[in-house]
């Protein structure tokens, strides 16, 4: 028991070993692909997004991998947002539960804007050229019960980000672990997020003409070059939470969560947010984002949920979340969850 435990918190302790803003200074505006952050799931945002130690459907994937050993049946995910300043967000993802082999999943997830028209100094109207931006993610999962209350699971995905014929790509890991202790309903979770290598664009829109000494006449001044792009780490994100099910009985459930995050582009918050079931039907959620984050524009969040049953043992169920982002408009989003 207190191995598994042990397994568990030592990811909890690399939490203390990441890098750490210094002087006041919060890292925010210092990572690429920050639509890693957006989180998946409305069952998991409307809670506060405090699910690490919950992770118990397909949307697991995203909060911490190693729920989706505990799931029975197979189940698919299907989101779409109208995210903030008209920016789509899409995610799809399947996972498929093979008993003593362990879970298998796939996901992507996209964002997009819609197209825009090139501008300069020169032609403050347009240059009737027109350009857009996309990210895009897609990865595989697994995971495993290595024992009764001891899960593990990862996710290797392909990060992408694209500005007009720039682009930037990456590869990165999740991994996670979640616990049930047996101390009552009490489940201890625990995952890294988007550890990977760096990004930097490239593309032929970097490359220029160049003149090495503009005061020299007759040499050439039309020299191929290319700009050179810095390069920014992904968001690297800790989060170490735990759930407990205060209410379980055939009519009502009530679980309640708590997650503590530590990225590396912002201060350490907490998450914390409640689900309550009625005769695994009816659900209402509701939490708040990053207490204690500096300058947070997040906070509030409420949502429920309707389960339906189908055919056979296949169900549906369709979630809704609401999210307060301060000063920026609000966030609504419906998720589609189906079990076979």
């Amino acid at each position: 028991m207190w191995n598994e435990a042990k397994l568990t918190i030592l990811l909890a302790i690399i939490l203390s070993c990441l890098p750490v803003s210094a002087s006041g200074n919060t890292g925010v505006g210092t990572t690429a692909a920050s639509f890693l952050e957006v989180g998946v799931g409305s069952r998991a945002v409307a809670m506060g997004g405090a699910f690490v130690a919950v992770a118990n459907d397909a949307s697991g994937i995203y909060w911490n991998p190693a729920g989706i050993s505990r799931l029975r049946k197979g189940e698919f995910i299907f989101e779409h947002i109208d995210w903030l300043i008209d920016v789509n967000f899409n995610h799809v993802g399947v996972v498929i539960p093979l008993q003593r082999y362990g879970s298998f999943g796939a996901f992507v997830t996209s964002v997009t804007i819609p197209r825009m028209e090139v501008r300069t100094v020169e032609y403050a109207d347009g240059t009737g050229e027109f350009f857009n931006a996309s990210n895009l993610v897609f990865g595989l999962s697994y995971a495993k019960n290595l024992t009764d209350r001891f899960s593990l699971g990862m996710n290797v995905k392909y990060i992408s980000e694209r500005i007009w014929h720039e682009q930037a790509q990456s590869i990165a890991l999740d991994i996670g672990t979640l616990y049930h202790t047996g101390l009552g309903s009490l489940v201890i979770g625990a995952c890294i997020s988007n550890f990977g290598s760096s990004m930097q664009l490239d593309g032929s829109d970097l490359i220029i003409y160049y003149d090495a000494d503009p005061l020299i006449d007759g040499n050439n001044d039309r020299i191929m070059g290319k700009l050179l792009t810095d390069e920014w780490p992904l968001p690297l994100n800790m989060q170490f939470g735990v759930s407990y099910t205060f209410l379980n009985s055939k009519a009502t459930k009530l679980v309640m969560a708590v997650d503590a995050i530590h990225p590396i582009n912002n201060t350490e918050s907490v998450n914390a947010g409640f689900e309550w079931g009625f005769f695994n039907t009816f659900f209402i959620r509701g939490g708040y984002k990053a207490l204690g984050q500096q300058d947070s524009e997040e906070g509030l969040t409420l949502g429920g949920g309707l389960r339906y049953k189908l055919f056979g043992s296949s169900t549906i169920r369709i979630d809704y979340a609401y999210a307060d982002f301060g000063r920026l408009e609000d966030v609504q989003r419906f998720t589609l969850f189906l079990q076979f």
